[in-house]
């Protein structure tokens, strides 16, 4: 790489999970940084502690990585590891990058984890074997972090331009690590179109038999078009109909959107009903896990700032570690004579468990009409969590009188 991201948070939470007795599963999209993350800032910590090298044992099953082709036997692996340990009391460091590619790894980690000196971390790009699976494969020895492509705060350390022409090259091509090497606009655009064509498409259908590639890469297209837009897969289902022309069923779309969701590019937020306490079923909004890929994949047709800025957002909290919704209050009003129920939208609502924050997202509050409308939401919920307007404008922090909370998007982006 020509540039060192140090990713601090990731490297923290690894720090803070050492030699906790759990296997330490790194999960993110192919390319995201995880196989970096470990190999080289993790390894540089081990080693700054006074880990011996020869402590720390290596083997990638990247498809691009030749090295340990042949390790993807899990008996030649099994093999490989306890013969590269040679002390029961010394502490030994296993990584093993993308480890879903040989069969049958789960006893291989789980026995090594059952020793008292190895540490085991792991990396997959596909949840299957981590998300409602990983209690029963790791024996609830599983801790997962979670890795993202940069934050824009990653994405300008070591940077000297204007944080405005930063902040366009980011919401143009995103932030997946290996664009530093990519000098020109050109190259950059085609290193993510190849991402979607040679890794990520090919591989949610190797690994689901997918018959049809036109018809996943069309709800794709429809996902990118419609990030930050309610829907469900029956909408879906008849947008790709109408206006692709192709047919796929409303189950098909379900299962096809999991796929995507586990293979870790794109997330669904539930809408919530605040004062009805609820769910709805099926309804959600789906976001591109980097904005660089979306716009990569619509071949940069689709600029829309209001749209990426609400999804670089929601990226963003999610990176910080927070359960993000989407959310809904009703609110009873008097209308034409009338006395109706009236919904109002709430961008998000972000908790991690101690703190909740309703937030908007405006790109620009240019009017009192503007700024009226974006307060309304939030002057409708009655609890006393911290409510939040991120706007697009560099503008300096305040409160109005209604403890409603104004900063700017860089600000945000950078705390």
């Amino acid at each position: 790489m020509t540039q060192y991201v140090q990713r601090e948070t990731y490297l923290k939470q690894l720090i803070d999970r050492k030699d906790n007795g759990e296997i330490k599963i790194i999960t993110g999209p192919r390319r995201c940084g995880k196989s970096w993350l470990l190999n080289r800032i993790f390894k540089d910590y081990l080693l700054s502690i006074g880990v011996p090298e020869e402590n720390i044992i290596i083997v990638s099953f990247d498809i691009d990585d030749e090295e340990h082709e042949d390790l993807t036997n899990k008996e030649a692996l099994k093999t490989y590891l306890y013969s590269q340990i040679t002390s029961t009391t010394s502490p030994y460091y296993i990584i093993l990058d993308e480890v879903q590619e040989v069969d049958g790894f789960e006893k291989i980690v789980n026995g090594l984890n059952a020793k008292e000196n190895i540490d085991v971390y792991i990396t997959g790009s596909n949840s299957h074997f981590l998300s409602s699976d990983i209690k029963t494969i790791f024996r609830g020895r599983g801790d997962e972090v979670r890795v993202y492509p940069f934050s824009f705060k990653e994405f300008c350390s070591n940077r000297q331009e204007p944080v405005s022409e930063l902040w366009k090259e980011y919401y143009t091509y995103g932030g997946m690590p290996g664009l530093l090497k990519q000098r020109s606009p050109e190259q950059k655009v085609a290193y993510l179109q190849r991402l979607w064509a040679k890794t990520y498409i090919d591989d949610v259908i190797e690994r689901h038999h997918i018959k049809s590639r036109e018809a996943l890469s069309s709800l794709v297209d429809a996902l990118c078009s419609s990030v930050g837009s309610l829907t469900n897969p029956n909408r879906i289902s008849r947008i790709l109909e109408s206006v692709q022309q192709v047919k796929i069923d409303s189950d098909t779309v379900s299962n096809y959107i999991s796929y995507l969701e586990n293979a870790f590019l794109f997330e669904g937020a539930k809408r919530y009903n605040i004062k009805g306490n609820k769910y709805f079923a099926s309804i959600k909004k789906y976001y591109a896990v980097d904005v660089g890929l979306r716009n990569a994949k619509l071949n940069f047709r689709q600029q829309e700032i209001t749209h990426i800025m609400e999804n670089i957002i929601y990226n963003e909290l999610r990176m910080r570690g927070f359960t993000v919704d989407v959310g809904l209050v009703e609110a009873r009003e008097s209308r034409n004579g009338k006395v109706e129920y009236v919904q109002y939208e709430i961008d998000f609502i972000a908790s991690n468990g101690t703190d909740k924050y309703y937030i908007q997202s405006a790109f620009a509050i240019d009017s009192e009409e503007k700024r009226q409308q974006e307060l309304t939401s939030l002057l409708k919920i009655d609890d006393s969590f911290q409510k939040i307007v991120i706007v697009g404008q560099d503008i300096a922090e305040y409160t109005d009188n209604k403890g409603i909370r104004f900063m700017g998007l860089f600000q945000f982006l950078n705390g």
